[in-house]
């Protein structure tokens, strides 16, 4: 399975904003954007205002990149995933958000079993959830309504685990889920709408770009 290995700090340099891609520490004075608030690269402190305006092309490039960047998904899945979009009823990109919130990562993430999307990637990765009841390692793996996501029993006796119900319960959860603390599970409600969606991500910027 292809993923990133690089510094991501350098890709919110990149993308000129933070998209706490380090969880916790991104809050911290640690955060490398906070103290190097520049593009990454030998050009960075004076190439970012090189430029008078961005082209369309650019604007529209960025727009992807930062939304693939958040939800870590590689070039070929992401646009996998805006051709599954444009098949769907409704705007193909609230459509494409959705499916992306829709990852098994990021639904741990949101439902604040992981400090990130990386960090919930890992944890899928090695076999500690389970998708109405069967174990999965397959962070990309898509959940549907009134799927049930849970902590495996065999990972729940884990020092991280142990106290995951404290550290959780100080983490916000959007609508569209249902989380049981006690139980260490969470459900799938009903899909998210814009308004529970990161709001500094330009979908209509990512279909014109896929749009060429």
């Amino acid at each position: 399975m292809a993923k990133y290995r690089g510094a991501v700090c350098k890709l919110c340099r990149r993308e000129g904003e933070k998209m706490f891609l380090k969880g916790a520490r991104c809050f911290t004075p640690k955060c490398a954007f906070d103290r190097r608030g520049y593009a990454p690269g030998q050009h960075g402190k004076t190439g970012q205002f090189s430029r008078k305006r961005d082209s369309d092309y650019q604007r529209q490039l960025r727009a992807k990149q930062k939304a693939r960047r958040t939800y870590g998904a590689m070039e070929r899945q992401f646009r996998r995933y805006y051709e599954a979009a444009i098949h769907k009823r409704g705007l193909t990109g609230l459509t494409l958000l959705q499916i992306l919130e829709s990852r098994l990562d990021n639904v741990v993430y949101r439902l604040g079993y992981a400090q990130s999307r990386a960090e919930a990637r890992l944890l899928v990765t090695h076999g500690h959830f389970t998708v109405n009841g069967r174990r999965t390692d397959v962070p990309s793996m898509m959940i549907s309504i009134g799927d049930e996501i849970s902590i495996r029993d065999g990972s729940r006796k884990r020092t991280y685990f142990k106290s995951l119900a404290d550290v959780a319960e100080t983490r916000t959860v959007p609508g569209w889920l249902n989380r049981d603390l006690r139980n260490l599970s969470g459900a799938v409600m009903r899909l998210p709408e814009r308004s529970e969606i990161d709001g500094n991500l330009a979908e209509q910027s990512i279909v014109e770009y896929y749009s060429r």
